[in-house]
């Protein structure tokens, strides 16, 4: 008799809620990813409006192949194998069961659309093959800094509209949960088959090199993330400064950088909130620890968003419904994406985004307020190449922040950026736009 952990964008050993109960239950623990061929091709969205991309890029592909890599390693010291296949859950996982004996499926609980067809694949997959009575699912929350079960509503309905007020309960009424470890688990190592993990060809996309002048130039996976961590708050003790250097543009330590790692989940939201503790604790307390704090609220916020509204949030009106005409141009898109507009600051973030799948806080919301705002185009078309090409892109955060930023969303106000000011405040000194435009400013 053997445990299922199916990772999905939990890709860590350490506070895994998946993983923890599948280790205390009885029978092996076996771990298997998918590279599901449906992430990495043109979404119906896409086809809709004829979009030239699909929804998994090459810089999050490569990112989710390192953090495998990694997961592998720390799941060895404990002889739990990973299994990998570049196919859908719902055309490997029958066979798992039958081979090994499956009896329970352990798997990050998710609610967005892509994620539930998956899930609803597979459910029919496993009927079909009559194993529906031999295995039970168990679908575990475990991407939140403050627990679904312990916020301060009821239900979903009573979510406010206005982050504020999410952040105030929250805060008052609410404790970040405890981690989770399996550190004493030991098992003898069940027989399985050897798998690989697909290229960036097998994938369909293209090999690449790291850009040298890349904001955010390390691997994917936990122990980079680990690493990345002691840097920022105990090497460098830069996290006392957060708050005043998390709208820079150039180089590593501007801010955290810990977004790609979460989006994937090589390390958790708790993980780091107990850290920014333990730093408050034994080196300083300010404005600029508790902001860090401040922003994974923001990212819990945009998922209890989600969780709410469910498919609003990829409708063209947004969670407020709200009837804009919006336009739909192939050749500004094409200006957009390639850094050819007539701002040169979007041009510059624009192409570090498409250089490096990166690009700070500040670039995104200047770059979205030019394409939804400015050039009135339809926000959902941004959202999705912020999707294919981000190597940090995350489902809630990515289309929460579109609507925010264009006017669907949590906020009805008009946030149209003075992109000119914007620069002129950012980048005074035009470093950032040299360093991608190549050319002189000033």
């Amino acid at each position: 008799m053997s445990n299922l952990v199916w990772f999905r964008n939990d890709l860590r050993v350490a506070d895994n809620q998946s993983l923890k109960a599948a280790c205390e239950m009885e029978g092996d623990v076996i771990g298997v990813y998918f590279f599901d061929p449906n992430f990495y091709e043109k979404s119906s969205f896409d086809l809709e409006l004829e979009l030239p991309f699909g929804k998994t890029g090459k810089y999050r592909a490569q990112l989710i192949r390192e953090a495998l890599e990694d997961l592998r390693i720390h799941l060895e010291k404990h002889r739990i194998p990973l299994l990998i296949f570049h196919a859908t859950p719902a055309a490997v996982i029958p066979r798992l069961i039958e081979q090994h004996a499956i009896s329970n499926i352990f798997l990050q609980k998710e609610w967005t659309r892509d994620e539930l067809k998956q899930e609803e694949d597979l459910g029919k997959a496993i009927e079909s093959a009559g194993l529906k009575d031999q295995v039970k699912g168990h679908r575990i929350y475990d991407q939140f800094l403050f627990h679904p079960d312990d916020v301060p509503f009821e239900n979903w309905s009573q979510l406010p509209r206005v982050f504020t007020e999410f952040r105030k309960k929250c805060e008052k009424q609410c404790e970040v949960r405890d981690l989770v470890s399996i550190e004493n688990y030991q098992q003898q190592a069940p027989e399985v088959e050897v798998t690989s993990i697909p290229t960036l060809k097998e994938l369909g996309l293209e090999d690449f090199e790291k850009d040298s002048r890349s904001a955010f130039p390390w691997n994917g996976g936990a122990t980079a993330a680990w690493e990345r961590l002691d840097h920022y708050f105990w090497q460098t003790k830069k996290l006392q400064y957060y708050k005043n250097t998390r709208n820079g543009l150039v180089g590593i330590d501007y801010s955290s950088k810990f977004s790609a790692w979460l989006a994937i989940g090589c390390i958790s939201a708790k993980q780091i909130y107990h850290e920014v503790k333990r730093f408050e604790k034994e080196v300083k307390k300010n404005q600029d620890t508790y902001w860090l704090i401040f922003e994974l609220i923001w990212r819990d916020f945009f998922k209890y968003v989600s969780l709410k509204h469910k498919s609003e949030i990829f409708q063209i009106g947004g969670i407020l419904q709200n009837d804009y005409e919006w336009n739909s141009s192939e050749r500004e898109l094409k200006k957009w994406i390639a850094g050819e507009t007539h701002e040169p600051f979007v041009n510059a973030n624009m192409k570090e985004l498409a250089a490096t799948g990166f690009m700070s806080n500040r670039g995104r919301q200047n770059v979205a307020s030019y394409w939804s705002m400015h050039k009135e185009q339809d926000w959902r078309i941004g959202a999705a190449y912020f999707e294919h090409i981000l190597i940090d892109y995350d489902v809630h955060s990515n289309y929460g922040n579109w609507m925010y930023n264009s006017g669907v969303g949590n906020d009805p106000r008009n946030r149209t950026f003075n992109i000119e000011l914007q620069a002129s405040r950012y980048d005074a000194d035009g470093k950032f736009q040299q360093l991608w435009l190549q050319e002189g400013l000033f």
